[in-house]
């Protein structure tokens, strides 16, 4: 199944039912699952670990070294999970001595000019729009949203179910279920849509919104808030998922509504 034009090197391992088109370049080190489509003029340098069933449109470059002066040469990874996506012209640089691996998980959607940075995960179900720009060490969590041009800062971390607006500059970790836009990025509300389209009852949105009542619209600071959510809210998953986020954000989270 592989273009008389590609390179592929004999050392890459390549499953069954891989096609690989003309002009595509296929380093040592490389691994490649059952179904995977590589299309023209993509690279895929050493410690790729590609899943089952991807595809990966032209120009896109895949664990190419970091863009991070204190690499030294380490033995590191990027994995891609099963059944994503990756458009035109996206770069996903492989991990440093931070975690050894940069990862996309399954079923994501990266369009075209992404870039994910090194040591970074995005969990299963993301999609993230054209020319997102993601800095070292993010985590995203699953089924995010994140709209087109938007720039994440270095060691942010962004929730579960979370809808960012295109072109939004994120400096600051965005809590789960919730919904950003503005300049500063701030709380616009609960992601309502979104979570009921993947199966959240009505029940679990409301206590999800009564939640970041306390947080953001009860005029309390972030200790007090996450108090009396405990206090006066079951423990649900949810709940805790939220007040886990909030107490261990390191770089603080987003604003409130302006």
């Amino acid at each position: 199944m592989t273009q008389p034009l590609a390179y592929i090197h004999p050392n890459a391992k390549i499953a069954e039912n891989v096609v690989v088109e003309p002009f595509s370049t296929i380093y040592q080190d490389v691994e490649i699952g059952e179904g995977t489509w590589i299309g023209p003029n993509v690279t895929i340098f050493p410690g790729a670990r590609i899943g089952k069933n991807c595809r990966i449109f032209p120009g896109a470059v895949i664990s190419a070294i970091p863009q991070d002066l204190k690499f030294d040469g380490e033995e590191t990874v990027t994995i891609i999970g099963d059944n994503t996506t990756i458009r035109e012209c996206v770069t996903i640089n492989r991990g440093t001595k931070d975690k050894f691996k940069t990862e996309v998980g399954k079923n994501c959607l990266l369009m075209a000019y992404v870039h994910i940075a090194h040591d970074c995960m995005v969990e299963d179900n993301c999609v993230i729009a054209n020319s997102v720009q993601v800095a070292g060490h993010v985590h995203i969590g699953e089924f995010a949203r994140i709209g087109g041009a938007c720039a994440i800062h270095q060691f942010v971390k962004i929730g579960k179910h979370v809808m960012i607006s295109g072109g939004s500059l994120i400096r600051k970790d965005v809590p789960p279920f919730t919904k950003s836009a503005r300049e500063p990025l701030s709380y616009v509300g609960v992601n309502s849509i979104g979570l009921r389209r993947s199966g959240f009852s009505d029940e679990q949105v409301n206590l999800i919104q009564d939640v970041y009542r306390y947080i953001f619209l009860k005029g309390f600071n972030t200790s007090e808030a996450l108090a009396n959510i405990e206090q006066d809210i079951a423990a649900t998953p949810e709940r805790d998922e939220i007040v886990e986020f909030i107490r261990s954000a390191e770089r603080g989270i987003i604003k409130g509504p302006i």
